[in-house]
């Protein structure tokens, strides 16, 4: 059996359950679009989404440099004084610095808006230390950067998937126009198991999560079962948003998840790409994925900054149907 073959078979749970490990190491990542290994590995990618809402992947073209200046910096960075770290402070939800909440107690986080521009890495890093860190702002910057890319093939590997008009390219690059980089640190539990993230779906287009070697992501199967992810070394995990599953018109399912810390003496460190389109963005259905007897309209067009405000006021599992269901 070939090496692609061993990394697409990866997974975990039973045959049924099996979440897809697609391999995009280099000289594997199909740059030539439309061609047939373009085409199979879109396929493989919109199968995934529909039948999962998640991925893993395994990609080299994010050196491992990169990704270890980026936990040694986290690191650096969750060690500063509190009062420093409370000095990063957004109007916007999931940006501010977060710590000691009631509800996910074990987790601090940073969001950083468009940290692939170097002036917002740079306006972050200059905040948290007096004199700059240009080391760990270009992990940033080139970390985000290298992610977002990804986030627009996963997205372009759908839209070929599903055998759209190349006119749709527009949505793509709408409801990837923009992103937010979240930082986590989550302590070691002082219980044997506990939540250090609460069960939920992401709310914007797709997510791209990357972490040290502690495990504890956890998703939610289509037969209700919590199942723990085993996560490779260099392997990344995509997460569908609610935003995608609206606009694919019900078709791709966006997975709940959840972090559980199971004790050890080893903090978890990860890292969130979460691509989204601007707020003024009105997500519709293309009419090419309504279909009255298989797939009649589910979601009627909304705006995307609207509708995070809905989700941020009511905090319900089920905003998405609740906001734009039809």
């Amino acid at each position: 059996m070939g090496e692609q073959k061993r990394g697409e078979e990866r997974g975990m749970g039973n045959e049924s359950e099996m979440i897809p490990c697609l391999d995009f190491c280099r000289g594997r990542l199909p740059l030539a679009e439309r061609g047939d290994e373009w085409k199979n590995m879109s396929k493989k990618v919109r199968e995934a989404c529909e039948s999962h809402g998640c991925f893993l992947f395994m990609c080299d073209e994010i050196s491992k440099g990169v990704c270890e200046e980026m936990f040694m910096g986290m690191k650096a960075l969750f060690d500063l004084p509190e009062e420093t770290k409370q000095k990063h402070i957004s109007p916007k939800p999931y940006r501010s610095y977060l710590s000691k909440c009631p509800v996910i107690p074990l987790c601090e986080s940073f969001g950083i808006d468009d940290a692939h521009l170097q002036v917002m890495s740079g306006a972050f890093t200059d905040l948290m230390w007096s004199q700059g860190n240009p080391t760990f702002c270009e992990a940033m910057k080139s970390m985000s950067s290298k992610l977002l890319e990804l986030c627009v093939i996963f997205m372009k590997m759908i839209l070929e998937g599903y055998g759209l008009p190349q006119h749709y390219i527009s949505d793509v690059e709408n409801m990837t126009s923009t992103s937010n980089l979240r930082l986590m640190k989550y302590k070691v539990p002082e219980k044997n198991s506990e939540v250090a993230l609460v069960p939920h779906t992401d709310k914007n287009t797709l997510t791209i999560l990357c972490q040290n070697d502690v495990q504890g992501l956890e998703v939610l199967t289509k037969t209700g079962k919590w199942t723990q992810f085993k996560i490779p070394q260099n392997g990344f995990v995509v997460f569908v948003g609610d935003i995608l599953k609206a606009w694919s018109n019900g078709r791709i399912h966006a997975a709940m998840h959840r972090v559980v810390m199971n004790g050890g003496d080893k903090e978890r460190y990860s890292l969130g790409l979460f691509a989204m389109p601007k707020d003024e963005m009105v997500v519709a259905v293309p009419r090419e994925l309504v279909d009255d007897k298989m797939h009649p309209l589910r979601y009627k067009p909304f705006k995307y900054g609207e509708y995070f405000k809905y989700h941020v006021s009511t905090l319900k599992e089920d905003a998405l149907e609740a906001f734009a269901g039809v």
